[in-house]
């Protein structure tokens, strides 16, 4: 099924790794064009600049807590591209402390990349958004927002905050037909898990390893997602295709949400 985005372009966040460079291929293999950004600006370009397609992104470096750099993003994407048509907030990452070791600090640092990337991604890009034929916001976020786990407290409160926010914005910009979504994530082997796996010094071979972790945490499918899998979601989710969703929330999690 052709998903209408051809010759249309979507800023990524976070681009140089797991979920946001395999979303960036996807977009491109759909023949998109892309704006992304990393802080790793070199890192970035050798992850897109080897993917078909690589002409028709643009790489910056930008840290998305700063709303200068992001606005400076924004523009130059503009230049080269025409115009933007969604934009998917990926940047972030999990922070792994308990509440009883999390000082004040972790909460504020937290707080700020998840909204502050967000609130500045999208203030920006929101003039051009407004121009376009069939505009899109996804934002990336985790299981952990409706099901805390103790080892995640400040994450798992600020990606509660963010669904809230999500949530929001879809309400806020449905009359001006921007779509606003979530994709909210479990185990996802984006490198790190492999890592670990390295590290762990165990006999057992990596599916029999993945195996027993995905049990121990209740996935259902037990093995752990994989980036390319939730790209499809996400690029789902942007295309015009998707054009009466708004609002929702989308697990790419194997079955292990617990919620209803």
């Amino acid at each position: 099924m052709d998903l209408n985005i051809g010759g249309r372009t979507y800023l990524v966040t976070g681009g140089s790794s797991g979920v946001g460079a395999a979303t960036v291929a996807l977009l491109l293999e759909e023949g998109a064009n892309v704006v992304t950004c990393a802080r790793d600006v070199e890192r970035l370009r050798g992850v897109v600049g080897a993917l078909p397609g690589a002409e028709r992104v643009y790489a910056a470096a930008c840290d998305v807590r700063d709303t200068a750099a992001v606005d400076a993003l924004v523009t130059a994407g503009v230049e080269r591209f025409g115009g933007l048509d969604g934009v998917v907030n990926n940047a972030g990452k999990s922070r792994m402390v308990p509440r009883a070791e999390a000082g004040l600090d972790d909460w504020r640092d937290e707080l700020d990349l998840k909204f502050a990337s967000v609130l500045n991604t999208v203030d920006a890009a929101l003039p051009l958004l407004r121009r376009s034929p069939a505009p899109a916001i996804v934002n990336i976020n985790a299981v952990l927002a409706r099901q805390p786990e103790p080892r995640l407290v400040t994450t798992g409160a600020a990606r509660a905050g963010l669904l809230n926010l999500t949530k929001s914005m879809s309400i806020e910009f449905a009359p001006e037909g921007i779509r606003v979504n979530t994709v909210a994530l479990g185990l996802v082997d984006t490198g790190q898990w492999r890592r670990r796996y390295e590290e762990s010094g165990g006999t057992a071979t990596f599916a029999e390893w993945e195996a027993e972790i995905a049990a121990d945490r209740g996935i259902g499918l037990g093995r752990f997602g994989h980036a390319e899998e939730v790209a499809a979601m996400i690029v789902t989710l942007l295309s015009p295709r998707s054009s009466y969703v708004t609002g929702a929330v989308l697990d790419v999690c194997g079955g292990v949400a617990r919620y209803m």
